[in-house]
C-alpha cells in the first residue's frame, strides 16, 4: 500500500480585539491554504452558526470534496471504458442533522451530476460507472453516511 500526505494550514482571522472573551466577541472567519497552491480559501462557519454566509464553511467543503472526488474517478472510468464525456456538472446536496447539544453529523449526500457524452448507445454503461466511481472515491470511502447518485446522462 502507498501512503499520501496532505498538508493544510487553517488560520483563524476572526479576532476582533477581545479574542474569545465570549461567543459574540469574535467572528469565525479563517483562511485555508496548502503549500504550493495558488490561492487560499476564505472560510467561516455556516451562517446558522454565527458565521459569514458568503465564505465557504466546512460543510460546504465536505460536500464539494465528495462531489469532486466522484467526478474525477467517473471521468477516469469513462476514459478507460471509451466513453467520451463532453460536459459534467454536479449540484450536490448534503443533509446534516444537528442534535440538541449543538453537535451533529451528516446523514447523506446526494450527487446530481448532469453529463453529456458523445454516443447515446453508451448511456447505460455511463450510468453504471457511477457505482464503480463511488467504490473508488477516496472521500466516499472515508465517510460513514450514505452517498446517493442521481445522474442525468444525455448524448450530444
Amino acid at each position: 500500500m502507498k501512503n499520501h500526505l496532505y498538508h493544510t494550514t487553517v488560520q483563524w482571522t476572526g479576532n476582533e480585539g477581545k479574542g474569545t472573551l465570549n461567543p459574540r466577541s469574535y467572528n469565525r472567519n479563517h483562511n485555508i491554504s496548502c503549500p504550493e497552491k495558488y490561492n487560499s480559501i476564505k472560510g467561516s462557519s455556516d451562517a446558522a452558526f454565527s458565521g459569514d454566509g458568503k465564505r465557504y464553511n466546512p460543510e460546504d467543503l465536505l460536500v464539494s470534496s465528495i462531489s469532486a472526488c466522484h467526478m474525477l474517478w467517473y471521468l477516469h472510468l469513462c476514459a478507460v471504458n471509451k466513453i467520451v464525456v463532453t460536459e459534467y456538472m454536479d449540484e450536490a446536496v448534503g443533509l446534516m442533522e444537528e442534535t440538541a447539544n449543538g453537535s451533529g453529523s451528516f446523514k447523506e449526500v446526494t450527487l446530481n451530476p448532469i453529463i453529456k457524452i458523445t454516443e447515446a448507445k453508451l448511456i447505460e454503461k455511463a450510468t453504471q460507472l457511477h457505482l464503480e466511481a463511488n467504490k473508488m472515491c477516496f472521500i466516499a470511502n472515508s465517510c460513514n453516511f450514505k452517498i446517493n447518485h442521481k445522474p442525468t446522462i444525455t448524448a450530444e
